[in-house]
C-alpha cells in the first residue's frame, strides 16, 4: 500500500531524530583524551583548533583577566598599580567631599557653632531632665527648670568672679609694678647682665611697635561691636536649641532615622543612641575631672594667698574642657599672678602644684574616670585639638575631642556585625497560620 505523502515526512524525521540521539550517545561515550587524528594545515584548511591546554611553540601565551578586570588593557596594568589608582581616585572623593563640608559648615558657623554648644549643654544637664521625668513632672516643666537652674547657676559662678576680680584689680596693680621693678632688676643683675640702655632700647622698640601696629588694634575694637552681636545671637540659640533638644531629642532622632532606607534603620539607630551615651559619659567625666583640677589648684592658691583665687580656679575648671592643655594652660596664668604678687619663690610653688595636678590628672582621674567613658589614645587627642584650633579656633578646640569620641563609637557601632537590639516602641505584626 502506496504510503502518504505526510507518512514519508513523518518517517524521515523519525529517522532525522533517532540518528541524532545515536550521535549524541556516541559523542559522551568516547574518551575525551582520544586525539584527534592529525591531517595537513594548509592556508585553505588551517587545520584543527588546539586543544585548550595544548601548548603552542611561538605563540604568546594568553593573559588571564582577573575578576577586576573588564578588558585585556586593564588586564595588562600591574595589579598592585591598579589597587593603588583604585584607592587613589577613591580618597580624592573623599578629600573633595570632606573639604566641600568644611567650607559649608565655615560658611554657616554662627549657626553650627551654637547647635554643637548647645548639644553638650543637652549632654550634660540630661541626666537632671531624667530625675525630674522620673519624679513624674512633665517634661516641658522639667527641662526648663534644669536649663534655669544651669543658667542661674552659670551667671552666679559670674558674678562671683567678675566681682572679686574688681576688688582685686587695685592690689594687684600695685604689686605689678613692684613685680615689673624686680624683673628689671634680674634683667640687669642676672644671667642677660642687661644694662639701662639695652632695656630703654628694648622698651622704645615695644612703644614703637606698638604705634605701628596701632591702626590694626583700632580695626579690632571697632569689630567689637560686630563680635558682641554675634555672641549674642549665638547664645539665644543655644539656648533654645539647648531646651528643644533636651525636651524633643528622641522625637527629632526619630524623625531623622525615618528619612533613611528601611534597611539601614536600625543600625543607624543604634549607632546613634550608642554615640549620645558615650557623648553624655564624655562630658560628666570632663566635669568631674575640671571640679578636681580647680578645686586642687585653687586651694593651694588659698593657702598661699594669691590674688583672685576663686577667678583663676574657675579659669582652670574652663580650661579643663580643652584636654591635655587646658588645664596646664591656665595653670600658667595663675603662675603669672603668683609671680606678679608673691615673687619667684611662690611662683616655682604654684608651678610645681600645676604639674603635681596635671600629673594626677593624666595617670589616676584620666585612667579611671574618662577611660571608662571614651578610650581614645592621646596622639588622636592631640592630631583632634590641632585640627580644631586650625578650623574654629577655641570654640573647635573644645568640640574636637566629643566629635572624635562620638565617631568613634558611631564607626564601631556600624562595622559590627552583630544585630541591633529590637527597640522598646517597635511594633512587631505577627501572622498566624493558616
Amino acid at each position: 500500500m502506496p504510503l502518504s505523502r505526510f507518512e514519508r515526512i513523518r518517517r524521515r524525521l523519525r529517522r532525522a531524530y533517532e540518528s541524532g540521539r545515536e550521535s549524541a550517545r556516541a559523542g559522551r561515550d568516547t574518551p575525551a583524551d582520544v586525539p584527534e587524528p592529525a591531517r595537513a594545515a594548509s592556508p585553505v584548511s588551517p587545520g584543527p583548533a588546539a586543544p585548550p591546554g595544548a601548548t603552542v611553540v611561538g605563540a604568546e601565551p594568553p593573559t588571564a583577566l582577573h575578576n577586576s578586570t573588564s578588558s585585556r588593557d586593564d588586564a595588562d596594568v600591574p595589579h598592585a598599580l591598579r589597587i593603588a589608582a583604585a584607592w587613589s581616585w577613591r580618597l580624592i572623593v573623599v578629600g573633595v567631599v570632606f573639604w566641600a563640608l568644611v567650607k559649608l559648615v565655615s560658611t554657616i558657623s554662627i549657626v553650627v557653632i551654637p547647635l554643637a554648644v548647645a548639644l553638650l549643654l543637652s549632654a550634660l544637664l540630661a541626666p537632671a531632665v531624667g530625675w525630674l521625668l522620673r519624679a513624674r513632672l512633665p517634661r516641658s516643666l522639667a527641662t526648663a527648670v534644669v536649663l534655669v537652674g544651669g543658667l542661674a547657676a552659670v551667671i552666679g559662678t559670674l558674678t562671683l568672679v567678675v566681682n572679686e576680680f574688681i576688688k582685686g584689680v587695685p592690689e594687684l596693680a600695685a604689686k605689678s609694678t613692684q613685680g615689673i621693678q624686680q624683673i628689671q632688676d634680674w634683667l640687669q643683675t642676672g644671667p642677660l647682665h642687661l644694662s639701662d640702655n639695652d632695656l630703654n632700647r628694648y622698651l622704645e622698640e615695644a612703644q614703637q611697635w606698638v604705634n605701628n601696629n596701632n591702626e590694626r588694634f583700632t580695626s579690632g575694637a571697632l569689630s567689637t561691636a560686630t563680635t558682641l552681636a554675634e555672641v549674642l545671637t549665638g547664645t539665644v540659640l543655644v539656648l533654645f536649641a539647648a531646651f528643644f533638644f533636651l525636651r524633643d531629642g528622641n522625637m527629632i532622632w526619630r524623625f531623622l532615622v525615618r528619612l533613611l532606607p528601611v534597611a539601614a534603620r536600625w543600625k543607624v539607630d543604634d549607632a546613634g543612641r550608642a554615640s549620645w551615651a558615650t557623648l553624655v559619659a564624655y562630658v560628666r567625666a570632663t566635669v568631674l575631672v575640671a571640679f578636681i583640677d580647680a578645686v586642687g589648684i585653687g586651694i593651694f592658691l588659698v593657702i598661699f594667698d594669691i590674688p583672685f583665687a576663686f577667678p583663676l580656679a574657675a579659669l582652670v575648671f574652663l580650661g579643663a574642657f580643652i584636654p591635655i592643655v587646658g588645664a596646664t594652660l591656665s595653670g600658667g596664668v595663675a603662675v603669672l599672678v603668683a609671680l606678679v604678687d608673691s615673687g619667684p619663690v611662690t611662683a616655682l610653688i604654684i608651678l610645681g602644684v600645676v604639674i603635681g595636678v596635671q600629673q594626677v590628672e593624666g595617670h589616676i582621674l584620666q585612667p579611671l574616670i574618662m577611660g571608662r567613658a571614651v578610650a581614645i589614645h592621646p596622639l588622636a587627642v592631640i592630631i583632634g585639638l590641632a585640627a580644631g584650633v586650625v578650623l574654629a579656633g577655641i570654640t573647635g578646640a573644645l568640640v574636637a575631642v566629643p566629635l572624635i569620641a562620638v565617631l568613634n563609637t558611631a564607626v564601631r557601632r556600624l562595622a559590627a556585625r552583630t544585630v541591633p537590639d529590637t527597640p522598646p516602641d517597635a511594633v512587631v505584626v505577627a501572622s498566624r497560620a493558616p
